[in-house]
């Protein structure tokens, strides 16, 4: 009786319509972003006192309030100069707004999911919500906003501290502050003309910037359940989702650290010692994920770090984090699935828990979805951006296939050709960003209604499909 209760709420929710005056949590989360960045796009546009000199026209202003409500990072002007410190203040407070929506959102959904009454909650217990199922989303979200601003603030102290140096006390507070909220959203806004560019040669800074990324694209939930695991040891076992997470990113980071070696001492490591050398191939592995700082000229890389680069954006940070991209456990479950049915296993285990076919196969349609995305957003953009095709012009279709993958994946890095875009071309980057960023967690979202509705109480007979 319970159960039919709970799948007939779930039902109730999914069918809410307009007609009924009211939201779904799907809609109302497309909404809120969508106003968010036409708040932004009118703070462009009316807010006193933004700019240096000129203002932007409306494409452009579009443009940098989606790409920092997205927490992307891609820019059509440059930060450093073009905006006044109440400008990039402007930038900061979009990035704030951005990230801890971006936060607040999906450990609420997947908090839901931990919440299903019966046999379901028993399971879900052991999986992801773990860590937050005890949590009631009023204390959810105010977990998340503490935690957010308590590193962020962190971040911003030891940054400060770092560049003192280099720009004397008072001087360095605001870059610490701005690149402490950039780095922890994982949006990619500098308010330095070149970026990190400029530390190339300072590893400190360099990590202590990489830390902030990855802490913010682990996810709260992650995090959550480290610090459970910190605070109380007889905790045996850390959740699954958790475990795939911190398997997945540590592999994507050692992996890539490795190959950016291989592909960039013979190139732009060349006049590196080796201490820089290795900071940089990690910040290199870190930034594509989907943070979008460099400490180098992505123009002038190898064609196999651009290749791997564009790999990394795919995949993206982790659920429940500020990232975007696929996620990590989404490549992990079908990396899992490949190796089990090799195996002649028609499951996926993890630590001792099988993951539902469910899961694996919202994976599996995410994953075909972003592809068909991605395709459809390199073939418009290379359309609107045409130009009479001779070999010399080749290497600008690999900037724009570069630059849709860092827009979709809400990266933010660029080969220096987001600024030379016409308005078309700036408007499909929009389109992408905003899909990149709301895509899959809305889909998430819907999937929280579609998980507690009754299932269908029949099916067709089956018959086989030959493929491979």
């Amino acid at each position: 009786m319970l159960i039919d209760r709970s799948h007939r709420l779930y039902r109730d929710l999914g069918e809410r319509s307009w007609n009924f005056g009211t939201l779904h949590a799907t809609q109302l989360f497309l909404l809120s972003f969508g106003a968010l960045i036409l708040v932004g796009t009118l703070g462009f546009l009316l807010l006193p006192g933004l700019y240096e000199d000129q203002g932007l026209g409306f494409v452009d202003a579009l443009f940098t309030a989606t790409s920092a409500v997205c927490v992307t990072g891609l820019i059509v002007v440059d930060t450093a100069t073009y905006f006044t410190p109440l400008g990039q203040a402007w930038i900061a407070v979009l990035i704030q707004l951005g990230g801890l929506g971006m936060l607040t959102f999906t450990t609420l959904v997947i908090g839901l999911l931990g919440r299903r009454s019966g046999l379901e909650a028993t399971e879900a217990a052991a999986g992801h919500a773990s860590a937050i199922a005890h949590l009631r989303p009023r204390e959810l979200v105010r977990h998340v906003v503490i935690a957010t601003f308590l590193l962020e603030a962190v971040g911003a102290i030891a940054l400060w501290l770092l560049w003192i140096r280099d720009f004397g006390a008072a001087d360095a507070v605001w870059p610490a502050v701005f690149h402490a909220i950039s780095a922890f959203c994982n949006a990619g806004f500098s308010v330095f003309s070149n970026s990190l560019e400029g530390f190339a040669d300072r590893p400190s800074v360099v990590g202590l910037v990489s830390v902030l990324i990855v802490l913010g694209g682990l996810g709260f939930i992650v995090l959550s359940d480290l610090w459970r695991r910190w605070r109380r040891p007889d905790v045996r076992r850390f959740s699954t989702h958790t475990r795939l997470v911190l398997a997945s990113t540590g592999v994507l980071l050692a992996g890539a650290t490795f190959l950016f070696l291989v592909f960039e001492v013979p190139n732009t490591f060349r006049e590196m010692g080796w201490v820089d050398r290795f900071s940089n191939a990690w910040f290199m592995a870190v930034t594509p994920r989907t943070a979008g700082f460099n400490t180098v000229n992505y123009d002038t890389v190898s064609n196999p770090s651009l290749f791997l680069t564009i790999l990394l954006m795919i995949v993206g940070g982790s659920p429940g984090s500020t990232a975007g991209g696929l996620k990590t456990t989404t490549l992990a479950l079908l990396v899992l699935v490949f190796v089990q049915r090799l195996r002649g296993r028609d499951h996926v285990s993890v630590g001792g828990r099988t993951v539902p076919e469910g899961t694996v196969q919202r994976a599996a349609a995410l994953t075909i979805g972003a592809i068909v995305i991605l395709g459809v957003g390199v073939f418009v953009l290379s359309t609107v951006e045409h130009t009479i095709a001779h070999a010399a012009d080749r290497a600008d279709f690999l900037r724009l296939v570069f630059e849709v993958h860092s827009a979709f994946g809400t990266v933010g890095l660029s080969m220096g050709v987001t600024s030379s875009l016409g308005a078309g071309g700036r408007l499909i980057l929009v389109v992408l960003m905003y899909l990149g960023r709301v895509g899959p967690l809305a889909v998430a979202s819907a999937m929280v209604v579609a998980v507690g509705r009754q299932a269908a109480r029949y099916r067709y007979a089956r018959e086989d499909v030959v493929i491979g």
